[in-house]
């Protein structure tokens, strides 16, 4: 018997709510596409593709890079697999995982993934993310718990590019309430320090056009509105625009023009990365959290596109 051909990134959970329509993946557990009557709101891929870029995927147990793949925790000198080219271990353990799914109905997908003990992460880590459609958009709520016996280090972040129909980013409008970035070396690490957006390139508290900048900051000191922080993205003319809240769990924002991505992606979607930590946080600690046995942390973030369903 002549079996059909797996997906790249498994079985697919198709979510449905008005015009809205979502789709979680196997692989991951991760958001490959998101369209509000057809108009796609995420830089997503297709079906027959290899998730690339990152896009869609979930980081933990650490977000964006950690410096050289090794650290310290307690007594324990740690060493991950990093990427040479980048000099950096990246974006955590479960990106190309296979997660379970829990649950699933017309507007609501769960999936769980346990990451058991390996080199360089001798911890369990038990996560689950529900995806839930609404009238309000698509809602992300992420659970982790140590399921083992001594603590560990964690850190999670959320890698979704997005499109508001312009052919790059340059054209696009973007607003950023946050009055902090973090200060990087030329590999993107971290130094620790925290500087005024004021003055500079990055500041985006009031909405201006993208242009040519080349976008690969984090951002913190995020305003508030209800406990949530907002980061807009817009057309020229103000419609259509996505909006991504993040609860107070999530501290910290990259934003990512995709410059270095191959020449067909390039500049083509806008990543907004809602973080627990920032980069390197298992060195800087700057967010990272230390989790006893039996601890969970959680986080909720979301997208609001506009004109709405």
């Amino acid at each position: 018997m002549t079996r059909e051909p797996e997906l790249p990134s498994g079985r697919q959970l198709e979510l449905a709510w008005g015009d809205q329509r979502v789709v979680v993946t196997e692989v991951g557990g991760s958001l490959r596409s998101y369209t509000v009557d057809g108009r796609p709101v995420l830089d997503g891929y297709e079906a027959g593709e290899m998730c690339s870029g990152g896009r869609g995927q979930v980081l933990a147990p650490w977000p964006n890079r950690l410096a050289g793949g090794r650290y310290r925790f307690g007594d324990d000198e740690l060493q991950l697999p990093f990427e040479p080219d980048r000099g950096s271990a990246m974006h955590g353990l479960v990106r190309w995982a296979n997660w379970e799914v829990l649950h699933h109905e017309a507007d609501r997908a769960v999936v769980g993934l346990v990451v058991h003990p390996q080199s360089g992460y001798p911890f369990t880590l038990e996560l689950v993310i529900e995806y839930r459609l609404s009238r309000g958009g698509l809602s992300v709520a992420t659970t982790a718990t140590n399921a083992g016996g001594r603590p560990l280090p964690f850190g999670a972040g959320f890698h979704p590019y997005f499109t508001v129909g312009t052919d790059t980013v340059d054209q696009a409008v973007l607003h950023v309430p946050a009055a902090n970035r973090l200060e990087v070396d030329e590999q993107g690490i971290p130094s620790g320090a925290v500087s005024p957006v004021e003055g500079t390139v990055v500041d985006f508290r009031s909405p201006k056009r993208i242009g040519d900048l080349r976008l690969d900051a984090c951002f913190t000191g995020l305003e508030r509105d209800d406990g949530h922080s907002h980061v807009v993205l817009a057309a020229p003319g103000g419609t259509p625009a996505v909006t991504v809240w993040m609860d107070r769990a999530l501290a910290y924002v990259m934003v990512f023009s995709g410059d270095t991505l191959a020449p067909a992606r390039r500049r083509r979607g806008l990543a907004v990365e809602p973080m627990t930590c920032a980069p390197d946080a298992y060195h800087n600690g700057l967010g990272l959290q230390v989790l006893e046995p039996g601890e969970a942390a959680r986080c909720t973030w979301g997208i609001r596109p506009h004109p709405p369903a």
